[in-house]
C-alpha cells in the first residue's frame, strides 16, 4: 500500500515538473535531456532537475533584484551619442540588456597577474575617503585576507564605510572567525546565496562569479582575479595562477558600483545609492570609451553571451580569445567556426593544465571541431591561465569574469568591461602574441591522432557540458 502511495506521489510530482519543462524549457536539447532523466532515473532525475535544470529566466529566481533595480537612479545617458559607428549595435545591445551606456573620460590600467593587481588594489584602497565596496566569488583566508583586514580596520577608523559580499559556495572555506573579525571592526559583510539545506535545491547552482572593488564610486577593479594567495604563490597542483585584471578610473567605475548596489540589495535588503562620477582628464590619449555589461540567471536575456556573440560576428580581421573554460554552446560555436571559415585569424589560448579533470576533458572535446574549421588553438604551459579576454581588429576588447560556457551565460552573475579603444586593444593583442610564443600550438592532423582513451574521456566530459 505504501509503495503504491509513494509511486503515485512520485508520478504526480514528475507530471508537474514535466509540464513546467514543456512550458518553460529554454532549449529543446536540454528539455529532451531532462525529460529522459526524469523518466529513466527514479527520484534522482527529479532531484537533478530541481538542482540544475530549472529555467530561472522564466521563474525569476531573484525577482526583488529587478524591482529594486527600477527604483535606483538610472545610469547617466549623457554619452548615448557615443553609440555610433562600427560597434553601435553592440553598444545598443549592451545598453538594452544591462542599462549601462558607454562612457568616455575613463582612465584604464591593465594589470597582469597577482602581484601588480594587488599592489594597485591596496594602493587605491589606502586612498579611500568615503566608501569601499567589494565582492568576490572566491575569498580565501591567507596573507592577502589578513592584509585586507588590517587595512579595513585603519580605513574604518578614518570614517570610511566598507561593504563586502562573498559567494556562499565559492567562498565556502571562509571561516566564521574571519567573518566575525570583519564585523567586529565594522565591515558590513553578507554571503551571496549561502549554502543552506532549506534552499539547497533552489540556489546551489546559481552563483555570483563577479569580482568587483569600487572605491568612492570613482575607482574600480574587475577581471578574473579572486582574493587568494595562489595568485601570488601558486598552488602545489597547478603552479602559479596567471590572470588579467583592469583598473578603471572614471564614470564606468560608478556603473560597477551600480552593479554592486543591486547585489547588495539582494543580500541585505538595504538600498544604497551609487554616486555618478565624472572625471575630466587632461589628455585625450588617456580617455577611454568603456561600457559595463552585467548579467545573471534572472535577466530576460543572456547578456554576456549576446555580447560575446556580437563581438565575434563583428570581427573583420582577427579575433584573439583567452579563456580557461571554453565550453561553447551552439551559437558561440557556430560564430567561431564561421569566422574562421570566412578567413579571419581566429586564435584561442587556453591553459594546458586544468583545475578540474572533467572540465578539462570537456574543454578539449571541442578542440577537434574548432581546429577543423581553422581556429588556431594555443596551450599555455606555465601554471594555470585564468584570464577572460577577447580582443579584435585593434579596435575593441573586453576583460571580465565571464567564461565562454553556459554556466557564465545562463547560471552565474557575471560582469565585463568592454573597451572601445585602439590603443588598449593593441596592448592586449601584443600581450596575447607574446604569450603565444611560449605556447604549444595544436595541429588538427596531430590532434586527430590523440589516444582513444583521451577521446573517450573527452566524450564523457562533454556529456556534462550543460551543467559545468
Amino acid at each position: 500500500m505504501w509503495i503504491i502511495l509513494i509511486l503515485v506521489f512520485y508520478f504526480i510530482i514528475a507530471l508537474f515538473i514535466v509540464i513546467s519543462i514543456l512550458l518553460h524549457g529554454a532549449k529543446p536539447s536540454k528539455t529532451l535531456a531532462w525529460l529522459l532523466a526524469i523518466f529513466t532515473i527514479p527520484i534522482g532525475g527529479i532531484l537533478l532537475y530541481l538542482l540544475l535544470g530549472r529555467n530561472r529566466r522564466k521563474n525569476k529566481l531573484l525577482h526583488l533584484k529587478k524591482k529594486n533595480f527600477l527604483n535606483l537612479p538610472r545610469p547617466s545617458t549623457d554619452h548615448m551619442a557615443s553609440m555610433s559607428g562600427k560597434y553601435s549595435k553592440l553598444m545598443t545591445l549592451v545598453y538594452k540588456n544591462s542599462h549601462f551606456p558607454p562612457t568616455s573620460e575613463n582612465v584604464l590600467q591593465l594589470l597582469k597577474d597577482g602581484k601588480s593587481t594587488f599592489e594597485a588594489i591596496f594602493c587605491a584602497l589606502e586612498q579611500a575617503q568615503h566608501k569601499i565596496h567589494l565582492q568576490y566569488y572566491i575569498f580565501e583566508e591567507g596573507e592577502l585576507a589578513d592584509k585586507l583586514l588590517q587595512l579595513f580596520e585603519v580605513k574604518i577608523s578614518q570614517g570610511v564605510e566598507i561593504r563586502m559580499i562573498y559567494d556562499g559556495v565559492g567562498s565556502f572555506s571562509l571561516s566564521k572567525s574571519y567573518i566575525k573579525k570583519l564585523t567586529k571592526i565594522g565591515v558590513e559583510v553578507y554571503p551571496f546565496l549561502p549554502f543552506k539545506f532549506g534552499r539547497f535545491l533552489s540556489s546551489l547552482n546559481y552563483r555570483n562569479h563577479r569580482k568587483i572593488i569600487v572605491i568612492d564610486s570613482a575607482i574600480a577593479f574587475t577581471g578574473g582575479i579572486n582574493i587568494s594567495d595562489k595568485y601570488l604563490k601558486g598552488d602545489d597542483t597547478l603552479g602559479k595562477w596567471h590572470d588579467m585584471h583592469l583598473k578603471i578610473t572614471g564614470p564606468a567605475a560608478s556603473h560597477l558600483d551600480y552593479v554592486f548596489a543591486m547585489d547588495w540589495y539582494l543580500v541585505s535588503q538595504d538600498t544604497i545609492l551609487p554616486q555618478v562620477v565624472t572625471l575630466k582628464t587632461n589628455s585625450e590619449t588617456t580617455r577611454k570609451l568603456v561600457q559595463i555589461v552585467s548579467g545573471g540567471p534572472d535577466d530576460d536575456f543572456p547578456s554576456l553571451e549576446q555580447a560575446y556573440f556580437t563581438m565575434i560576428n563583428k570581427a573583420k580581421k582577427y579575433l584573439y580569445i583567452t579563456n580557461p573554460y571554453v565550453i561553447p554552446g551552439q551559437a558561440i560555436m557556430q560564430a567561431l567556426q564561421t569566422a574562421a571559415l570566412c578567413g579571419l585569424d581566429v586564435r584561442l589560448m587556453v591553459s594546458e593544465k586544468a583545475d578540474s579533470k572533467i572540465v578539462g576533458w570537456c574543454v578539449r572535446s571541442y578542440f577537434e571541431a574548432l581546429l577543423k574549421s581553422g581556429v588556431k588553438i594555443y596551450l599555455f604551459p606555465h601554471g594555470f591561465l585564468h584570464s577572460k579576454i577577447i580582443v579584435s581588429d585593434d579596435s575593441i576588447s573586453t576583460i571580465g569574469t565571464a567564461n565562454l560556457d553556459d554556466r557564465s551565460f545562463e547560471q552565474n552573475y557575471e560582469v565585463n568591461a568592454i573597451v572601445y579603444d585602439q590603443e588598449f586593444a593593441r596592448l592586449l593583442k601584443e600581450d596575447f602574441l607574446k604569450d603565444a610564443q611560449i605556447c604549444k600550438m595544436l595541429s588538427y592532423q596531430e590532434y586527430l591522432q590523440r589516444p582513444w582513451s583521451d577521446k573517450l574521456k573527452q566524450g564523457f566530459g562533454k556529456v556534462f557540458s550543460p551543467v559545468l
